[in-house]
């Protein structure tokens, strides 16, 4: 359930460095950079796209900008950071228990 993003990959003129544009923004009119080893405290979009980013291993850097986010990877493998992007928006996926219908009305029973 959710809405997901659509992706496109571009790539960049710099080795080690991959552009994703979407079909959403995900950010205001900032900038937002996040590098590994920074503390992600926050709850925005972008704060969560980075977390998954980075757990996902082998990232060096993250700039997002609007609709375009610039990914600097650590090692040669890019594989899984489109989908990483495209599932930011999606919950109740495999794994997860979707809610009663009481529990998501607030009834008590």
């Amino acid at each position: 359930m959710g809405q997901p993003i659509t992706v496109v990959t571009k790539p960049s003129s710099r080795a080690g460095v991959v552009r994703y544009e979407t079909n959403r923004a995900l950010t205001g009119m900032g900038h937002e950079r996040f590098q590994p080893g920074d503390e992600i405290l926050g709850d925005t979009p972008t704060d969560e796209l980075a977390r998954r980013l980075f757990a996902r291993g082998g990232i060096a850097g993250v700039h997002v900008n609007g609709n375009v986010i610039t990914v600097e990877f650590s090692d040669t493998e890019v594989d899984g950071v489109e989908e990483i992007i495209s599932g930011l928006y999606l919950y109740w996926v495999e794994g997860v228990e979707v809610p009663s219908d009481d529990e998501l009305t607030g009834a008590v029973g």
